[in-house]
């Protein structure tokens, strides 16, 4: 019983400490520049306490869960030899998370209603549905086939930086034709590709594969998989404007 509250001590700890410095910025602000009472203290405390919950929930799940999976489902697919059914994987375990993003489907019921405002399309409720779920499927197939690159990355051991860097400098002539309207959307699909349920599954997978793969560094060549699903989402949703639009 001893050991359980100290552990359920240290997980309570953790959190605190995660969200302290966002406590103290916004109390902060709130009684010294705005000098006004916190509106419903009781409710805020009572919501700062189930974020607290919920955050050392997260990561216990994570830490049980998630991250062992990814990387034993990496070792499997190593040991396995089929480098076909690797890649299938890794596009199958974008996919699924990205489709699954909370934030994806936020931002893409936020682009369909501003489309329709902006008379990209149709200001229908049925086409509204039809932009946000093409949106979150051209950034669940962009996540998808960074995947099946990072983990050419991985086999072939190719520098991040590098590709990174190459991907980001042929972002440029896409923006210049692309509507001003999608480069914005594009950048945030970006951004949200790094979220609760994509980042464990990915992070684990490039961990694992790097793991078990002779010559591998899990540190210098394990990372850099979510580099990847950050900038993939960018390039085809600017694509997906274009072919829209008709530019």
């Amino acid at each position: 019983m001893g050991r359980q509250v100290q552990f359920l001590s240290r997980l309570a700890l953790g959190a605190a400490r995660d969200l302290g410095p966002l406590l103290i910025v916004v109390t902060l602000f709130q009684l010294v520049v705005l000098r006004e009472p916190v509106p419903d203290l009781v409710g805020t405390l009572i919501g700062v306490a189930l974020v607290m919950l919920g955050l050392i929930l997260f990561v216990r799940g994570l830490d049980m869960g998630l991250f062992p999976l990814g990387e034993s489902m990496a070792h499997a697919f190593a040991r396995k030899g089929s480098l076909k059914a690797l890649l299938l994987f890794a596009f199958a375990l974008g996919f699924a998370a990205s489709v699954a993003e909370p934030t994806l489907l936020a931002v893409a019921r936020e682009a369909a209603h501003t489309a329709a405002m902006g008379g990209v399309i149709a200001d229908t409720e049925r086409a509204r549905i039809a932009y946000a779920l093409a949106l979150r499927l051209t950034v669940a197939v962009a996540v998808g086939v960074a995947l099946i690159f990072g983990v050419f990355r991985i086999l072939k051991a190719w520098r991040t930086h590098y590709v990174l860097a190459a991907g980001y400098v042929g972002v440029i002539p896409l923006v210049a034709v692309a509507p001003a309207d999608v480069v914005g959307i594009a950048f945030d699909c970006g951004g949200v590709t790094t979220s609760t349920i994509t980042v464990p599954l990915v992070a684990a997978l490039g961990v694992g594969l790097a793991t078990a793969i002779r010559g591998r560094n899990p540190v210098l060549d394990g990372f850099g998989l979510i580099g990847f699903a950050c900038l993939s989402p960018i390039v085809f949703v600017l694509l997906f404007g274009i072919i829209l639009h008709g530019v």
